[in-house]
Order: structure tokens, then sequence, then C-alpha cells
């Protein structure tokens, strides 16, 4: 019992990285490829009428700062339980609830 528990934890820790890469990889290519546009590497391939002022880009600075904020967070996220505060967090959460229900079912008795 005790082994199929570290093999459930151990698969749940295995897709929360697995989609964290992706997360990353999908960071990677989208805000590449438009610092790409921005540059004007792109130009010569892109449809007549595309706007190739930089100021119409300027967005992607910002665009890619939040979403690396949301990268790093995510990041963190992951690291969860290799993080003491986040750690004691969970484990007081889990107390918490625990208490709430046992004085829930004491209430109805």
């Amino acid at each position: 019992m005790k082994d199929l528990d570290k093999y459930e934890r151990a698969k749940k820790r295995v897709k929360e990285l697995k989609g964290f890469y992706n997360h990353l990889k999908i960071f990677i290519v989208i805000n590449g490829a438009l610092y790409l546009i921005k540059s004007g590497w792109l130009t010569p391939w892109m449809p007549e009428g595309f706007p190739t002022e930089s100021y119409y880009f300027d967005w992607i600075n910002g665009n890619v700062i939040i979403w690396g904020l949301i990268v790093i967070i995510h990041g963190l996220i992951l690291q969860r339980h290799k993080l003491p505060f986040l750690k004691n967090w969970e484990e007081r959460q889990i107390k918490k609830f625990m208490e709430e229900d046992q004085e829930e079912r004491e209430r109805y008795k």
C-alpha cells in the first residue's frame, strides 16, 4: 500500500514537471518568434500590409516580462516540496481542514 502511494505521488510530480517543461517550451518558441518579428529579421517573409514599424511591437517586452514572471511562479510551485515555507503552509492547511472536518462530524453526532 505504501509503495502504491509513493508511486502515485511520483507519477503526479512527473506530470507536474512535464507540464512545466511544456509551458517553458511554449514560452520560448512564441516569445522567440515575437522577438524575431520585432527585430525585423522575419520581415521579408511577412505578408504584404504587415506592419514593420518597431512601435507596433512595443507590447512584446511587456508580454515577455509578464509571461516570464508566470513561468517563474510555475517553477516555484513545482518546487514547493523543496521550499520550507510552502511545505509548512501545506501541512498547516491539511491540519486545518482535518480539524474542520472533525468539528463538522462532532457537531452532527
